[in-house]
């Protein structure tokens, strides 16, 4: 957290460059023999020194320092350390900014706290979390398309699967040679946590883009919404943990909103089915798993995580794709996609690997920003949106009881993401 504050009255710039606090600052006395200071300020700025281990920086207009690092040198809370040189001087400015990402919506209502100061959240960091989502939304929503569009036309799900991983590791790794991002300092231990993250993170991508092959997007989406049901099953079994009763009870309109869904859909296809139930356990051992890996090792941000864990999962995958399908069925049906739709399959490919890679980032971007259960909300309102539009963009027919089925499962995802907190 950096705060910027006034600086004592009549100090010039020319008077003081900078006070170093150490364990034996200097005096009121000193201060006012060396910088011709009156008593007053120079019992203030000695005040602002003991209170502090940090290097103070003064200007003719602002105090700049870092509580966190001052918490950390001194082994407390920058509360401790910060409040009396808070409540000796008037504070300009507040801007905070927290350092560890899970806490970084530690005050949702719109205050945060410095010392004994609140200070309202500044209005730019709600208009940055509200770009994120409407961002996000829109690139799944794109890559959802795209990607219904390459299958129908290109039936090669393990295939579309390694491009579009390929190409976020791609993209990423340009932005680190040309520096536009810088690259991530990661050791050892660092990819050993994240291998079984990323070998759920290729199961549950694979499987979810054979399951859009075969049934209609709308229908991957709405048995997509069961992940939260799997998720409380699969931690009270493996890991014993036990939920409020709330939990459980937004679990039935998940379960009846899927299973009225699933029964009343047009198009059903078995193969569709079991893929997007086999992607919802799979992505629920992955998030299970990334709380252990996110502790071992470095230290990764959102953006640079996620392009790791892309690189993993390419590695992972394309033996198998290859195995699965391989390259001669790929370039048999490559010249029937292009006899069929034409020259603009090859930018259909390009768009979804693209788009696939761009909306997972920005969501893991945007999970550095703010609390699991906005995000949890976020989530659930991202798949009513795809849903939607796939039904009107592929005129995909819906009776009004499977519309209703839907509705109750999103519902249900809904309540779930509040109970849960």
């Amino acid at each position: 957290m950096m705060m910027m504050m006034r600086t004592l009255p009549g100090v010039t710039s020319s008077a003081i460059e900078h006070v170093s606090c150490q364990s034996n600052p200097s005096s009121p006395t000193i201060a006012r023999a060396q910088y011709g200071l009156p008593r007053s300020q120079a019992s203030r700025l000695h005040a602002v020194s003991n209170s502090t281990s940090l290097k103070i920086t003064l200007t003719c207009n602002k105090l700049s320092f870092n509580p966190f690092l001052a918490g950390e040198l001194l082994g407390l809370s920058s509360c401790v350390k910060i409040g009396p040189a808070v409540r000796r001087a008037p504070v300009h400015k507040i801007c905070a900014q927290a350092a560890d990402a899970s806490a970084s919506d530690a005050y949702p209502e719109g205050s945060v706290k410095a010392g004994d100061v609140e200070v309202p959240k500044p209005a730019m960091g709600r208009v940055k979390i509200g770009i994120y989502f409407a961002t996000w939304w829109a690139l799944n929503v794109v890559f959802n398309i795209y990607n219904k569009k390459v299958l129908n036309a290109y039936p090669f799900p393990w295939l579309t699967s390694t491009l579009s991983l390929a190409a976020g590791s791609a993209i990423m790794l340009i932005s680190w040679a040309l520096r536009i991002v810088p690259a991530p300092d990661v050791d050892a231990e660092f990819w050993k946590g994240l291998f079984p993250v990323a070998l759920a993170h290729t199961i549950g991508h694979v499987a979810a883009t054979v399951s859009m092959s075969k049934v209609a997007v709308s229908f991957t989406h709405i048995i997509k919404s069961a992940e939260p049901a799997f998720s409380v099953v699969i931690q009270r079994l493996f890991l014993g943990e036990n939920f409020p009763l709330p939990v459980y009870l937004s679990l039935l309109p998940i379960v009846g909103g899927c299973g009225l869904a699933a029964a009343t859909e047009l198009n059903f296809n078995m193969t569709g089915f079991v893929g997007a139930m086999v992607s919802n356990i799979a992505f629920v051992f992955r998030n299970i798993f990334s709380k252990k890996g996110m502790t071992t090792g470095k230290s990764v941000g959102g953006m640079n995580y996620y392009a790791c864990l892309s690189m993993m999962s390419l590695v992972l995958l394309t033996p198998f794709a290859v195995a699965v399908e391989g390259p001669k069925a790929w370039m048999a049906g490559w010249d029937v996609a292009n006899a069929t739709v034409g020259p603009q399959i090859f930018w259909w490919v390009v768009a979804q690997s693209v788009f696939y890679h761009l909306y997972n980032q920005v969501s893991y971007m945007s999970l550095n920003e703010i609390s699991p259960l906005t995000f949890s909300i976020g989530n659930t309102m991202k798949r009513v949106t795809v849903i939607v539009s796939s039904i009107i963009i592929f005129h995909t027919q819906v009776r009004p009881v499977n519309a209703v089925g839907a509705a109750i499962a999103i519902l249900g995802t809904f309540l779930y993401s509040q109970a849960k907190q």
